[in-house]
């Protein structure tokens, strides 16, 4: 198990999901840099300052103890990904799915390859992982509107761990983006919004 937690220089890094389909892998740009500094600060991590890009398939997504995926569009697991994404999961990783607006109906019939046996669980309120460093006690706050349904948090739950938390109906992406990127986005926002994803990295790396 990883720990990135330390007093030495960066050692860790985390990443974007590359992967295939025709799906925006690429968005919200400027969120995982400013997660990392907020971690970094915050929680005392020692991540290095930028994010790097792992595809599915690539033997390079077990250097990382956190991945970061969103998107708004199509998504497509070969059977070699799902492979190599499962014994990801199962070994030790940690993947955090953000839907940016469309990636639902793409991303669960995916997700369901890869973990046949296991369906998507929304996280009561008081789970461990709204209430870590910061305490959210309505659980996962609301960043964007979209189509202006409550906010979930829903996971993967593999052996008692938690290896993939989805969040819907969220953005928290968005919300890590710099500021201003969304001229709706208040600090306040977008603070919330840190410190959520600051919540789900500490969880994700002392679970």
């Amino acid at each position: 198990m990883w720990s990135a937690f330390s007093i030495f220089p960066p050692s860790y890094r985390m990443a974007k999901l590359k992967y295939n389909g025709g799906g925006d892998w690429y968005a919200d740009r400027t969120a995982l840099p400013n997660l990392i500094a907020f971690c970094n600060a915050n929680l005392k991590t020692n991540f290095y300052p930028e994010e790097s890009i792992v595809e599915v398939g690539s033997k390079e997504i077990f250097n990382y103890p956190f991945i970061y995926m969103t998107g708004h569009g199509n998504v497509v697991f070969s059977d070699q990904e799902i492979k190599n994404l499962r014994q990801y999961l199962t070994g030790g990783g940690f993947l955090h799915i953000d839907d940016n607006y469309g990636l639902d109906k793409f991303i669960r019939p995916q997700m369901k390859k890869v973990f046949p046996e296991l369906s998507f669980e929304e996280l009561p309120a008081n789970h461990p992982l709204y209430n870590q460093k910061y305490k959210f006690v309505g659980g996962l706050p609301k960043i964007h509107e979209h189509d202006g349904k409550r906010p979930q948090g829903f996971a993967l739950i593999y052996k008692g761990r938690v290896v993939c938390y989805y969040t819907f109906e969220c953005d928290l992406g968005n919300g890590w983006e710099d500021f201003g990127t969304y001229p709706e986005d208040t600090q306040e926002t977008r603070t919330k919004a840190l410190k959520m994803g600051a919540n789900l990295v500490q969880y994700a790396l002392t679970q």
